[in-house]
């Protein structure tokens, strides 16, 4: 399921990808609004994930109280860390490539952007198999507000989720911001 959704969401055509994008920002802005977040942790978009960098930005111009933060893998198998992000900073590569800020500055997202490779409509989703988001939201104290962003293809009935596994408290798409149903 996890590599179909992949597919999928890399085959989208460029105009869709724009359009599902825009409404997907605009769902965030509504949604942020309201959690009126100090600390927003996101993801460098990978594989096809929405692309939220310009998004971010001038999400950051519109209060420069606001930081952004992206999410380190300091240790194989544990919680990972975040560093502050500004379109400024600089980057280097992480062992997948991903782009990730350059400079030790620490800090602790209180709302997190999570992409989502498969979701359902509890919240579960399939990230890529490693196990670190999970293991972050469920360490870090307090623990952030987990939003995850997705395409709406990446929907799914169920996502069969194990006990080790967090779901979102929000999940966001093209068809807008929800809260995922419990029980």
């Amino acid at each position: 399921m996890r590599s179909a959704r992949i597919a999928a969401r890399q085959a989208l055509a460029p105009a869709q990808r724009s359009a599902a994008t825009a409404r997907i920002e605009a769902a965030l802005d509504g949604l942020l609004a309201e959690l009126a977040p100090r600390c927003l942790g996101f993801c460098w978009p990978w594989q096809g994930e929405v692309d939220l960098l310009p998004w971010m930005a001038r999400w950051l111009a519109a209060d420069p109280a606001r930081q952004a933060a992206l999410p380190v893998v300091v240790e194989a198998a544990a919680a990972m860390g975040f560093r502050r992000w500004t379109p400024d900073t600089p980057m280097t590569a992480d062992r997948h490539g991903i782009p990730v800020p350059a400079t030790d500055a620490p800090v602790q997202p209180d709302v997190l952007l999570v992409p989502l490779n498969v979701f359902d409509g509890a919240g579960f989703r399939l990230g890529y198999g490693g196990g670190y988001f999970d293991r972050t939201l469920a360490a870090l104290r307090p623990a952030p507000t987990g939003i995850g962003v997705a395409f709406e293809l990446a929907r799914a009935d169920t996502v069969w989720p194990q006990p080790h596994d967090l779901p979102m408290d929000w999940i966001v798409t093209e068809a807008g911001a929800f809260r995922p149903r419990r029980g």
